[in-house]
């Protein structure tokens, strides 16, 4: 494919990006104001139109179904998502400033190499997790309950995908506080470079390259003492004689701990955060333990923690009325086409029933993508969150939001709260 450019604003279904009320919802959505909350400006953009074009150039989809579609087929590619977003790493220094693996590729790699670590990360290997998430859980809730009033983001939100990923993949204990602070700093330079402060990106690249040394010492080990982690696993799959690079391995560990840690981390946060704004749901959550396996999805649709995506067109194509050239980049709201009133009622409701009826469920939110890019982590991320609002609901008699606008990082890709001051009671 061509390198990939920005689509000119060259049809009438793109608003006016003159337009004073467009304008000043691009400012929100993507400025400071957009982290705390994202889906007013968002809904402005929505009603406004289904496409519009950023003050750096691209063109935006606001709406549901036509996210939905440029997610779901092969019409456009996520391997152009560097170029987009990136544009001050150079294609030679990609993999190492940018080790996303699988993430950013398109078949045949994509499909190679996704196969391959499928087979480290069955549904069999989440499912054994199973006690070991809920012992964690068990005792990060008591020590929350034991301080009464504490910060949750550092409780129980970063220390339980935190500890079951290195646990998952075979990072030592004395490795959880460096390399979650390399998943911060490689979180945060998702970001559009342009939009990132100098020292933002000289931690991306210093967390990449930190991973990938620390990543290629404890693969040697492995080699010689190979466990059941993860890291093991990966380094003797193969199929039909295909087997991962060095490099692939050690990117797709740093993709499977990033992705799996830091999203799960905000989904926690702000789930959290929406239902202690939603006393109710927590009631009915006591009443209905029956909830508990679907409420996870209904919070990741409120709150997706990947906010943002990229793609680009692999052919000429329209979508919503815009023409899109070969190479034609285009963004994609997540937390737009999540809160569309067209497809879901009510939107911005928590209602932990929406995806509880089989015979006639809700329409699939984006928070995992869609098509051959959905998140391969999503059943370990909604099992984690459906054990921990199982020990809440349990054990905690009484939850307060100590903080009526806890902070959010500075992200605006992987979104996600800085801390959340509550109070916890036992029963």
């Amino acid at each position: 494919m061509a390198a990939p450019h920005v689509a000119a604003s060259h049809t009438e279904t793109v608003v006016d990006e003159q337009n004073p009320a467009v304008l000043e919802a691009m400012v929100q959505l993507f400025g400071p104001e957009g982290r705390a909350d994202p889906y007013t400006p968002a809904r402005v953009l929505r009603e406004a139109g289904p496409v519009h074009v950023t003050p750096l150039g691209f063109p935006v989809l606001t709406r549901y179904e036509d996210c939905a579609a440029v997610l779901s087929t092969t019409a456009w590619s996520h391997a152009e998502e560097a170029g987009l977003m990136h544009p001050t790493v150079s294609p030679e220094n990609a993999a190492d400033e940018l080790p996303t693996s699988f993430l950013w590729m398109e078949p045949p790699d994509h499909t190679r190499l996704r196969n391959l670590v499928t087979k480290g990360f069955t549904p069999r290997m989440v499912t054994r997790l199973r006690p070991r998430i809920e012992q964690l859980t068990e005792q990060l809730v008591d020590k929350a309950l034991a301080a009464g009033e504490f910060d949750l983001v550092e409780f129980i939100a970063y220390p339980l995908p935190l500890i079951i990923a290195c646990e998952l993949i075979g990072v030592p204990p004395e490795a959880y506080g460096q390399v979650h602070q390399w998943s911060l700093d490689l979180a945060r330079g998702f970001d559009h470079d342009y939009t990132l402060p100098e020292e933002a990106l000289k931690a991306r690249s210093a967390a990449s390259r930190g991973f990938m040394t620390y990543f290629r010492e404890l693969l040697n080990e492995r080699r010689v003492n190979p466990t059941d982690d993860l890291l093991s696993v990966l380094s003797q799959v193969e199929d039909r004689g295909d087997v991962l690079t060095e490099q692939e391995l050690l990117a797709t560990c740093i993709t499977t701990f990033v992705a799996g840690h830091e999203t799960t981390a905000n989904l926690i946060g702000t789930g959290m955060l929406r239902l202690l704004r939603s006393p109710d749901q927590i009631e009915l959550l006591r009443e209905r333990p029956d909830l508990l396996g679907v409420a996870p999805d209904e919070l990741l649709r409120l709150e997706p923690s990947v906010q943002i995506t990229t793609r680009a067109a692999t052919r000429p194509i329209t979508v919503a009325g815009h023409d899109f050239d070969k190479g034609d980049g285009v963004v994609i709201l997540i937390n737009s086409a999540n809160h569309d009133e067209a497809v879901f009622p009510d939107p911005d409701r928590t209602d932990l029933t929406r995806y509880s009826d089989p015979k006639n469920p809700a329409k699939k939110h984006l928070g995992f993508s869609l098509g051959i890019h959905y998140c391969l982590g999503a059943p370990l991320a909604l099992l984690e969150m459906e054990i921990l609002l199982d020990v809440i609901t349990r054990k905690v008699g009484a939850l307060e939001l100590l903080s009526e606008n806890p902070p959010f990082k500075p992200n605006v890709v992987i979104r996600g709260l800085e801390s959340l001051p509550v109070s916890f009671k036992g029963k």
